[in-house]
């Protein structure tokens, strides 16, 4: 995400600065900015704002990775095999969780706020 990357810099904003936006962690952040994790649309939206751009100017797509380990070699005393593993894990599946991982996110502040509401004794 070469674009997210350079206005970042240019604007002088760290990835930490960047990941308190997304209410996540600095090491899911650079998996993000590098294409390794999705970002998904209220993201993107949250990215442009702070950075004060439009969504087009810095969203860019990244096609589904495959796994491949194609020279993993078991003994099994009688032969070598070789084998293919490929992992394409549906979009809506990963949509799905995190949304569900959003709500999450949410609840956890809103019991962070009833905590601090019922030792304030209010």
């Amino acid at each position: 995400m070469e674009k997210l990357r350079s206005l970042r810099k240019q604007r002088g904003y760290t990835q930490e600065y960047m990941s308190k936006i997304l209410s996540t962690d600095v090491s899911n952040y650079s998996r993000k900015e590098s294409g390794d994790v999705k970002i998904f649309e209220d993201e993107w939206e949250k990215l442009a704002k702070a950075l004060e751009v439009p969504v087009d100017e810095i969203k860019e797509e990244r096609s589904a990775r495959v796994v491949n380990n194609d020279n993993l070699v078991f003994n099994d005393q009688s032969a070598n095999n070789n084998f293919n593993q490929y992992y394409n894990i549906p979009e809506y599946i990963l949509e799905n969780q995190q949304e569900y991982i959003n709500l999450l996110k949410e609840q956890i502040e809103a019991l962070k706020e009833e905590n601090k509401r019922l030792k304030s004794g209010k």
